[in-house]
């Protein structure tokens, strides 16, 4: 359950940080004007297999690798690596690249300030904070992605051995 509580709060975190980046949405079918809002925030999917462009403005937590160990006379340390996909539209290609680059700058600055979410999971800073836009020609969609490294609280044995 922890690294449900942890996505859960980066999902709380992330949006209190991006509320006031007001985004362009793509037109839907039925749509008379331009819709702007706030990214939205999804946990390890997106609601269905065909909403990658829909969804956009979005930002997309997913846990990808975690990691439990305790060395010989340590105590026991658990970790989480979270792949946080960032996705927004705009039909004029500098401004969409721009508007990318905004969020996740914005989203990336406030966990290096923060460094701690929930009172309980710190952002290994050791392990670094990695990020990309992806370079690809997808306008009017522009897709990034950052690797974070989250420490967790360990779990306890009930019997020692």
């Amino acid at each position: 359950m922890t690294r449900i509580i942890l996505l859960k709060r980066l999902r709380a975190f992330t949006e209190e940080v991006t509320a006031d980046l007001i985004m362009p949405t793509r037109l839907q079918k039925g749509d008379t004007e331009q819709i702007f809002r706030p990214a939205k925030v999804y946990l390890m999917r997106l609601p269905d297999g065909t909403s990658a462009t829909k969804k956009a403005p979005y930002v997309l937590h997913q846990v990808i690798t975690g990691m439990d160990q305790q060395p010989q006379g340590q105590r026991v340390t658990s970790s989480a690596k979270v792949r946080s996909i960032c996705c927004v539209y705009n039909d004029d290609e500098q401004e969409g690249g721009l508007m990318l680059l905004n969020l996740m700058e914005r989203l990336r600055i406030a966990m290096l300030r923060q460094v701690v979410i929930g009172g309980q999971f710190t952002l290994d800073l050791e392990a670094g904070l990695e990020t990309l836009v992806y370079p690809d020609d997808t306008a009017p969609y522009f897709v990034g992605e950052m690797i974070s490294t989250w420490k967790l609280p360990p779990v306890e044995r009930e019997v020692n051995l």
